[in-house]
């Protein structure tokens, strides 16, 4: 049986002339088809996919480098916006710190003046009524002298007797100065 074995396994360790020529020839002609119909186009189909790789490289790294310069620009802007917002927030409290400072000085001017005009007010309404009381004590004095002495005053007496009731009396105490003593 070691006999039969070696005999039938021997086939395929000696070689065949005929068989490597019909292999050779297969192999070539299957080499050739392979070169001239099936090795163009997957290499077209390669250097296609290659370039469209390429392409979307290219074309990433583009958008890439967009994408960086617009963010840059965005942060420039932002940083602008910031700064021009900062600016405005300033101006607006320079601009009420200073009408704040007018309101005052123009309050404290008007108080001023309301002040003055009161006191010029005052000082007008107390010389009227100073002239009032005045012409009443006249009358008063000139009307109980002719009662007292029963008798029509000249115009010399009556200035007189004015006179001397006007010195008498003490008209500092209704303007709030100092009175006098006699």
């Amino acid at each position: 049986m070691t006999d039969v074995l070696v005999a039938s396994s021997s086939w395929l360790i000696t070689p065949n002339v005929g068989l490597t020529v019909w292999t050779l020839v297969v192999f070539a002609i299957s080499l050739f088809i392979l070169v001239k119909a099936v090795f163009p186009r997957i290499g077209a189909a390669l250097d296609t996919r290659r370039k469209a790789i390429g392409d979307s490289i290219d074309a990433a790294d583009r958008t890439h480098r967009e994408a960086d310069q617009l963010l840059v620009e965005y942060r420039e802007l932002l940083r602008n916006a910031r700064q021009e917002a900062e600016e405005i927030v300033e101006r607006a409290r320079q601009s009420a710190a200073v009408n704040e400072r007018e309101a005052r000085t123009e309050g404290q001017a008007r108080r001023e003046q309301m002040m003055e005009q009161t006191r010029r007010d005052i000082e007008a309404e107390t010389r009227r009524a100073l002239d009032e009381i005045l012409r009443d004590v006249v009358e008063l004095t000139v009307m109980a002298t002719e009662r007292v002495t029963r008798q029509v005053l000249t115009g010399e007496d009556q200035r007189r007797l004015v006179e001397e009731a006007v010195s008498e009396l003490d008209f500092t105490v209704l303007s709030g100065g100092p009175s006098r003593q006699p």
